[in-house]
């Protein structure tokens, strides 16, 4: 994160872990100068694998990995306990981001039980992993989260290649220190200079949304179609016009 920039605090951060991860994109959205259509979320299909745990919120701390290579165990001895020290060095709540490099193939699970109980240990709360997991009852037994291509039987020969560089996750880059809010539906990278005013955004897209055609959509009983279509119409060009008044002339998702 730029030195200009402060992180979030863990009051903002809890705050932020209230709202779906879709919801954080209708407020990201309308502050960034980055394509919404394109940047900063998985372009590829995530599986969340802890539902029931609801949204995970961290900084990135990245790893990358290839389980399918066995040169790598034996490439550096020290390579457990080196990225453990990287990991343990930055500031919490952190989420850990993993390459494959076996993409698209899938040997074996870098993140099982024991990795999620020393991880949960070190101040992260969940992990990206494009690649696999196991032993998912213990993780989340574990409070540990992850969201991950598929689950696998074995580790094969899971080591740590490199470490706090930049990653690629499901179609994604992502470099270390990057807010990184994710549940079921995927993950959303939030840039550095867009984290200040990401949860007022956030905020008052809900609200907007729930003033204007919520509101009208649930208030439909004992109208005709045409009546109800219309007041959609007008609901819709209110909500525009809040958004617009807030964000500088955006004006969201269904203006």
């Amino acid at each position: 994160m730029p030195d200009n920039i402060l992180p979030l605090s863990h009051a903002e951060l809890l705050e932020l872990k209230r709202w779906n991860t879709p919801t954080i994109y209708n407020g990201w959205e309308q502050i960034t100068s980055r394509d919404a259509g394109r940047d900063c979320f998985n372009l590829e299909e995530t599986h969340d694998f802890m539902p029931q745990m609801g949204p995970m919120v961290g900084y990135a701390v990245t790893v990358v990995i290839e389980p399918g290579n066995p040169v790598h165990k034996t490439a550096n001895a020290n390579a457990w306990s080196e990225y453990r020290r990287y990991v343990a060095s930055v500031p919490g709540p952190k989420v850990v981001v993993v390459q494959d490099l076996d993409k698209p193939a899938t040997f074996g699970a870098f993140w099982g039980e024991v990795n999620s109980n020393i991880h949960r240990a070190l101040g992260c709360v969940g992990a990206i992993v494009d690649g696999s997991i196991r032993d998912v009852d213990e993780m989340t037994n574990a409070g540990f989260k992850a969201l991950a291509r598929r689950l696998s039987v074995g580790h094969a020969y899971s080591t740590p290649i490199r470490w706090a560089c930049e990653v690629e996750a499901f179609g994604t880059p992502i470099t270390p220190g990057t807010l990184i809010h994710a549940d079921k539906h995927g993950f959303l990278a939030v840039p550095a200079e867009d984290t200040p005013g990401l949860l007022n955004a956030a905020r008052r897209m809900d609200s907007f949304e729930c003033q204007t055609m919520i509101q009208t959509a649930r208030n439909a009983a004992g109208k005709s179609t045409e009546a109800l279509l219309n007041e959609i119409d007008d609901a819709c060009a209110r909500f525009g016009d809040l958004a617009k008044n807030e964000f500088s002339g955006k004006a969201g998702e269904w203006a």
